[in-house]
């Protein structure tokens, strides 16, 4: 097979995490026979610096050329955000590559392993067997992309974001849930709030008629403040969640705790027409940058992501995933979970061992 893909590394930790998923990435396509080109490209402050944006038109180019885009954060240091290199940059950088490629779902898998329960904030009891949960966010509708004023009424302030939703932008995302619930325990939870809003009543409304056509899977409807109490009281109760933009922007976050460090979740952003974006969940870590000590794990499944749903690749998807689970179970960690007793490693350390356990003919262990 031969692909395009557009790297994009980002500020922070982003490049050196980035660096040790292109070693996985070439492992796979030496062990598989496949050709990868990648095509690198800037965003965030790094492309500010270059192109006076933080999203020029030339990485838009670049990503509209490949076959998939693999990102890796953006954004500076907490102090600095007022400066122009940092304002609004997450924003200028993210929100343009959904609405330029009309990125409409983003997945959002939560893993926990039983050998890293101890990262957990939870009981042990509630999650010693591990969780499995797979968010499905809608991307492009809610308060996000609706209108907005801020006006003065009466000597007063006054704001109003619109949060609205058409049938078929729910239809749109509830059948990508249905459908990734008959490959996994076959249950889908939809959140929304239609005890109150509108925009939710029709998101309810519209996922029950997407239902109908997916008998062997369960829908279960939870509204979202019982849902953000779930997840905590009970996680294992979830298959895949689907919900809409804002919800999922909160939920999300509140379920990456569960893992124990943003650095372990990857996501996936697609369009209808399959095109997709593929990036950590976690931000760019400016205070850890250049250390050496960034976990890659995200980035590394982000790549497992692709090779899954862009290249419909699953053997070699799997491969890297048991790869980076042997890693783990065989006690390498980095700094963000790491635990008296056990390996600590930093990013290449964790990637060799990663590299080791990828079953392919060869894997490159330099760099």
């Amino acid at each position: 097979m031969k692909k395009t893909i557009a790297v994009i590394a980002g500020d922070g930790i982003g490049p050196e995490v980035m660096q040790q998923a292109e070693r996985v990435l070439s492992a796979i396509a030496d062990g598989y026979g496949h050709q990868f080109k990648l095509n690198h490209a800037l965003a965030g402050g790094a492309a500010f610096d270059k192109f006076g944006s933080h999203m020029p038109e030339e990485t838009l180019e670049v990503c509209r050329l490949s076959d998939a885009i693999l990102f890796g954060s953006v954004g500076g240091p907490v102090s600095e955000q007022h400066q122009i290199k940092w304002k609004n940059c997450e924003a200028n950088s993210i929100l343009a590559l959904r609405k330029n490629f009309k990125f409409f779902a983003n997945f959002r898998p939560v893993r926990l392993l039983p050998e890293l329960a101890h990262v957990c904030p939870l009981r042990y009891d509630l999650v010693k067997d591990g969780i499995d949960i797979l968010f499905i966010r809608e991307l492009l509708g809610d308060a996000y992309f609706g209108a907005k004023e801020t006006t003065i009424k009466n000597g007063k302030r006054v704001a109003s974001d619109v949060s609205s939703y058409t049938e078929d932008q729910v239809a749109q995302v509830a059948h990508v849930a249905f459908n990734a619930a008959q490959g996994r325990r076959k249950k889908v939870t939809s959140v929304d709030k239609a005890n109150v809003l509108d925009a939710s009543k029709l998101w309810r409304e519209v996922v029950r008629e997407v239902a109908a056509n997916y008998p062997d899977v369960t829908l279960d409807e939870m509204l979202v403040d019982n849902c953000a109490m779930q997840i905590i009281r009970e996680p294992k109760q979830f298959d895949v969640v689907v919900t809409t933009n804002m919800f999922g922007d909160i939920l999300t976050d509140e379920a990456a705790v569960l893992a124990g460090s943003l650095g372990l979740l990857a996501s996936a952003s697609l369009n209808s027409e399959g095109f997709a974006l593929y990036e950590p969940s976690g931000g760019s870590a400016p205070d850890i940058a250049g250390q050496g000590i960034a976990n890659p794990i995200a980035q590394i499944l982000s790549v497992a992501l692709m090779l899954r749903f862009s290249f419909n690749l699953e053997a070699e998807a799997r491969a890297i995933e048991v790869a980076v689970d042997t890693a783990l179970t065989a006690g390498y960690r980095t700094r963000d979970i790491f635990a008296e007793g056990e390996k600590l490693v930093g990013s290449k350390e964790f990637t060799d061992q990663v590299l080791q356990n990828i079953p392919v003919a060869t894997c490159k262990t330099a760099g």
